[in-house]
């Protein structure tokens, strides 16, 4: 272990760069589908000893933006190897419509984990500048990185996937924590415990020319207490879920429509009566044993974007779907929307409920839309480059603007979601009306096939039920569609890749986690405690 970190913290040049990157790469080993949340400990030590290699830079110097400069590089290696290989998965969208997008497939590959890892070398650069020897420097890596992962989930529309705290919540037990600090808070913690093995090496470059330090008066103390912070997280995770089975709501019977549709040339508008018929054979399930078609459902769900067409300017689609739901049966389903607007008309990527009949009787707007996918950032400067958005749809979506609950007969008010809108921590809720009794979610994930893309989702969609102590609905095009509880229990899933329907309940909600009624404040609190005891420890040094 010594040599190792005399290794790391020496290096320079394209050794140094390389060491990063391939850190950096193994954090993704943390994440779904593989979710080895203990791999995470290997950037985040490997990220300390960087950091302590750049005092190199500043020795004989009274003043010196070497080491800045270097924290800065270093933390970007780490960051854009931490991006290719959790988001690899990207590419496969390019290849849906490979003769108009894959000559852009770099750019989502190594385009977009370069840009992001800018925030990881900016976590760097502000832990170096609180660095110090001994175990502060844990907590100053926590700091710099926890603030820059928020910034990340914010800044420029927010992109928070992957956000280091995932190591903790893909695990069930670990994730319980998030309904006190959220995902971001989760972050800090993640980064403090799972850096502490960097204390088994300690020292400048200059001292460690001569062999390695091994410190035992700082070495127990750091060790013990993140040992000690992940077995209070475990501790408080298992008493959480001691509670067992949640019970469901009386009278609500939900069925979720997975029709595992490839997203290419056959969704197309010429096919749409082909569509609509495999939806409602489908749905109905009306053949064999015990089936019973819709006649005992109160609540079938569709997945996002589940037509290629206008719903509502389709009066035959609309009749035939009246036609097929039982009085006592609403319809919730992805669907385009069509609006004149001041600008002209305006395409919104939406949530509709239609009942009996063939009547729609609430709708949801998107608010949060995909950069790129959805719609083009500066798309007077980018078009003149050949890019646009991947939606077939005139200038892209429009986004809604103010989050609403959704009312659907049969169901508590609904929280809707879809797609990358459940991504966000603290920003799934509607902004009036109280306090919702679901999150319903509904996504089109097969532009990235069976690739990481997808689990990676579904863990972060049901990250938000534990946040906010509210069951999930998720329905997916082609996977994952799940039933999860208010503590992120899966109570029932369709898995990835596989058509199908899913019958089951609707888990209760439980009373509002500290997190889901103080968001923003419960991550400040974990970050400027971080703060506070890295400059309690730097002072007693």
């Amino acid at each position: 272990m010594l040599s190792l970190a005399a290794l790391i913290i020496l290096a320079s040049g394209w050794r140094r760069r390389l060491i990063a990157f391939v850190a950096g790469a193994i954090g993704a080993l943390a994440l779904a589908p593989i979710n080895v949340f203990p791999a995470i400990a290997v950037p985040m030590t490997v990220a300390v000893w960087l950091l302590d290699g750049t005092s190199a830079s500043s020795e004989g110097r009274r003043f010196s933006t070497g080491p800045l400069r270097q924290a800065f590089g270093s933390g970007w290696w780490w960051g854009f190897g931490y991006f290719v290989a959790g988001l690899w998965w990207l590419g496969a969208a390019f290849l849906v419509e490979p003769d108009q997008f894959a000559w852009a497939l770099p750019l989502g590959v190594l385009g977009l984990p370069a840009v992001l890892a800018l925030f990881p070398a900016l976590g760097f650069l502000i832990a170096r500048l609180l660095w110090a020897p001994g175990p502060s420097r844990l907590l100053a890596l926590s700091v710099g990185l926890g603030l820059t992962e928020w910034l990340r989930g914010h800044l420029f529309s927010g992109f928070p996937w992957n956000a280091y705290g995932m190591a903790l919540g893909g695990n069930l037990v670990l994730a319980q924590s998030a309904s006190l600090v959220g995902l971001y808070g989760l972050t800090v913690i993640a980064v403090a415990i799972f850096a502490a093995p960097a204390v088994l090496a300690d020292g400048t470059p200059r001292e460690l020319k001569h062999g390695p330090r091994f410190d035992l008066r700082r070495v127990p103390g750091a060790l013990l207490v993140a040992g000690v912070a992940l077995i209070l997280i475990a501790g408080f995770g298992a008493l959480r879920l001691l509670p067992g089975t949640t019970p469901l709501v009386a009278g609500v019977r939900l069925r979720i429509m997975q029709p595992d549709l490839a997203q290419d040339d056959k969704f197309r508008y010429e096919n749409k009566d082909a569509i609509l018929s495999r939806y409602l054979a489908l749905s109905d399930r009306s053949h064999g044993p015990g089936h019973t078609g819709l006649s005992d459902v109160s609540v079938l769900i569709w997945p996002e974007s589940a037509f290629p067409f206008i719903l509502s300017h389709e009066p035959q689609a609309l009749a035939e779907i009246g036609a097929a739901l039982p009085a006592g049966t609403v319809l919730v389903t992805g669907a385009a929307r069509l609006e004149e607007t001041a600008r002209g008309p305006g395409y919104f990527n939406a949530i509709q409920v239609v009942a009996h009949g063939g009547l729609i009787l609430d709708s949801y707007d998107k608010v949060h839309l995909v950069p790129f996918g959805e719609y083009l950032p500066y798309r007077s400067l980018l078009e003149r480059f050949g890019l646009h958005h991947f939606v077939h749809i005139p200038g892209g979506f429009e986004a809604g603007t103010i989050r609403t609950a959704l009312t659907v007969p049969g169901l508590p008010k609904a929280a809707p979601l879809i797609c990358y809108e459940a991504v966000f921590p603290g920003e799934v809720l509607p902004t009036t009306g109280g306090r919702p009794g679901l999150l319903l979610n509904v996504t089109n994930d097969a532009w990235f096939g069976l690739t990481s893309g997808p689990y990676q989702h579904f863990a972060q969609a049901r990250l938000r039920s534990i946040e906010e102590g509210l069951p999930l609905v998720r329905a997916a095009n082609t996977g994952i569609s799940a039933i999860v509880d208010p503590y992120g229990r899966v109570i029932a899933k369709l898995p990835l890749g596989e058509d199908g329907v899913l019958d089951g309940g609707l888990p209760e909600p439980i009373g509002a986690p500290f997190f889901a009624r103080y968001p923003f404040l419960a991550a400040a609190l974990v970050w400027l405690a971080a703060l506070a005891a890295c400059l309690a420890l730097r002072r007693a040094v």
